[in-house]
């Protein structure tokens, strides 16, 4: 594995390769983890590489990682920069050659992302996006019960994910830059709230029931004032078939922390997830007992089982999550670069949920623009 960013100070990267390093599947060997390249070489040394493979620009990586036989090459690069950089390393790295893991969201806007796709189809390479809490085994124990007919046909599906960290005012940096990226429309893109959180609430909705959206109408605010994008978003969702739909993000609701949750109701049950007690798997029926399914047992699902590594009672959460994505990863990585065919179902996030990802915050933006109008959903 090779990784670009994810230098000193930077949470995410370091959450990746904790994740990447779990099964004892992959091994980090180089990096080019800054546009600093000072900063690259000292987070190199931080983590022990072969100074001669932490380079001074993602460019120079490529081109010196193409070089090297295919028993030395990196055989993948994972990516945990800022929004506006991931089209253009992405694509560097395809047509150079390599398999490529993405942190979310794909890219700054849907017409990289539909570019993006065109070059990992012709490429024939891997591509995963980190949707990691797809990797839960609760949330695939929820996806195989839906899957099985147990909720009977969904009418309703309601996804949250509050947080309050943006409660508070960030002031700019004196040099007028702003201290949260992800506040700059020249960094995150059209959307902050909803492009940040709200795509890991439509991933999980979609990666658990199946439902594709038809139409959607959204109201993006920013209560905060100064704020140049959202910090608050409210949707509601028609899906094909007929199925209903409410997803609700937002960073200033007061003392919430990391609150994803999803329920949705079916005709015969309906279930409820939350990211904070990710163990547990609620299941409901009126005329039954309320089911509380816990992480570990035998009576779940095949999925839900092989995406566990530690018996009933010993809790996994946020970093074995993650793993799962770049474990499924990694076995379709391996095939590639074994030549060998890639397995027949591959349970992480593609280069199409990352497409998918892009035509939702853009349909959203495009939905409170208008004052909250219904749009349908683009044909991507």
């Amino acid at each position: 594995m090779g990784m670009i960013g994810g230098g000193r100070g930077a949470f995410i990267g370091a959450v990746h390769r904790m994740a990447a390093a779990l099964d004892g599947q992959i091994e980090l060997v180089a990096g080019c983890f800054s546009s600093d390249p000072e900063k690259s070489r000292a987070s190199g040394a931080d983590l022990w590489l072969d100074p001669a493979r932490v380079y001074g620009s993602y460019q120079e990586m490529a081109r010196s990682e193409a070089a090297l036989p295919p028993g030395r090459r990196v055989d993948f690069v994972s990516i945990v920069t800022r929004n506006d950089t991931h089209f253009a390393v992405a694509r560097t790295f395809l047509q150079a050659g390599f398999n490529v893991i993405c942190d979310k969201p794909l890219a700054y806007n849907l017409a990289q992302a539909k570019q993006l796709r065109t070059l990992v189809r012709r490429s024939g390479k891997v591509f995963a996006l980190t949707h990691n809490y797809t990797g839960y085994p609760m949330v695939k124990e929820a996806r195989a019960l839906v899957g099985s007919g147990r909720l009977g046909r969904i009418l309703k599906v309601v996804t949250e994910y509050p947080q309050g960290y943006a409660i508070t005012a960030l002031e700019d940096k004196a040099d007028g830059t702003i201290s949260n990226w992800r506040m700059d429309p020249r960094i995150a893109g059209a959307s902050n709230c909803m492009g940040d959180i709200g795509t890991h609430a439509e991933n999980l909705g979609r990666y658990i029931t199946g439902l594709e959206i038809d139409e959607l109408l959204a109201e993006l605010s920013t209560f905060i004032p100064g704020r140049p994008l959202d910090d608050d978003g409210n949707c509601l969702v028609r899906y094909k078939g007929g199925a209903k739909g409410i997803l609700y993000a937002s960073q200033v609701s007061n003392g919430d922390e990391n609150n994803l949750n999803i329920r949705v109701y079916g005709t015969k049950a309906s279930l409820e997830w939350y990211q904070e007690q990710p163990n547990e798997l609620i299941v409901k029926a009126v005329d039954l007992p309320r089911e509380i399914r816990r992480r570990g047992n035998t009576y779940l699902s095949p999925a839900a089982r092989a995406n566990t590594r530690t018996p009933f009672g010993h809790p996994e959460a946020f970093i074995e999550a993650f793993a799962n994505v770049y474990l499924g990863a990694a076995a379709a990585i391996a095939a590639e670069v074994e030549g060998r065919p890639l397995p027949p179902a591959l349970d992480f996030p593609t280069i199409d949920d990352g497409v998918i990802g892009m035509a939702f915050i853009e349909t959203a933006v495009k939905s409170a623009r208008r004052g909250a109008k219904w749009v349908k959903f683009p044909d991507v």
